[in-house]
């Protein structure tokens, strides 16, 4: 594994622990060059050959690069981390291949994504909300963002994604 910091090959894994579901591994390296630390994600590519059905009933392969887009547009010029947006896909991958098998129906994913936003920012919430829910009118959006403004504040300790 390259080192992020110093690109050097020569590195020394400290820790090593599977995710919650088994979607991933994370590894705690060190480097023996420049002795920083950096955490590194493998997935198995196994369980990443998941279809996801399309409201118009097509299918096509999960994108996790489609997540995160639709994470960063969301969060675009809000208090939101890369780290909390990779966090929010990784819980919500672990919840759709604990839940399915070979296909999930992108409402599925969307109800996931949009569960832990809500916890983290709800601006962000509500553009979310916006495209993948595809409201009818600004009737509907007005409607969800009064029920996000009126529910009540979940503090950090109630979750890992405020970190």
């Amino acid at each position: 594994m390259q080192c992020p910091y110093c690109g050097k090959d020569h590195d020394r894994v400290v820790d090593s622990r599977s995710s919650e579901g088994g979607a991933a591994v994370r590894r705690r390296r060190v480097c023996l060059a420049c002795s920083r630390r950096f955490t590194t994600y493998e997935r198995a590519e196994e369980t990443l050959r998941m279809t996801v059905i399309k409201k118009d009933g097509s299918r096509e392969p999960y994108d996790r690069a489609k997540v995160i887009d639709g994470l960063e547009k969301a969060c675009f010029k809000r208090p939101v981390s890369a780290q909390q947006i990779i966090r929010i896909v990784e819980a919500t991958e672990e919840e759709v291949f604990k839940a399915h098998d070979k296909e999930v129906p992108s409402r599925f994913i969307g109800d996931c994504v949009a569960a832990r936003l809500k916890d983290v920012d709800k601006i962000a919430y509500v553009r979310f909300a916006s495209v993948y829910r595809d409201f009818a009118d600004v009737g509907e959006l007005i409607e969800e963002a009064k029920e996000v403004k009126d529910a009540p504040v979940v503090g950090p300790e109630q979750g890992e994604l405020f970190e």
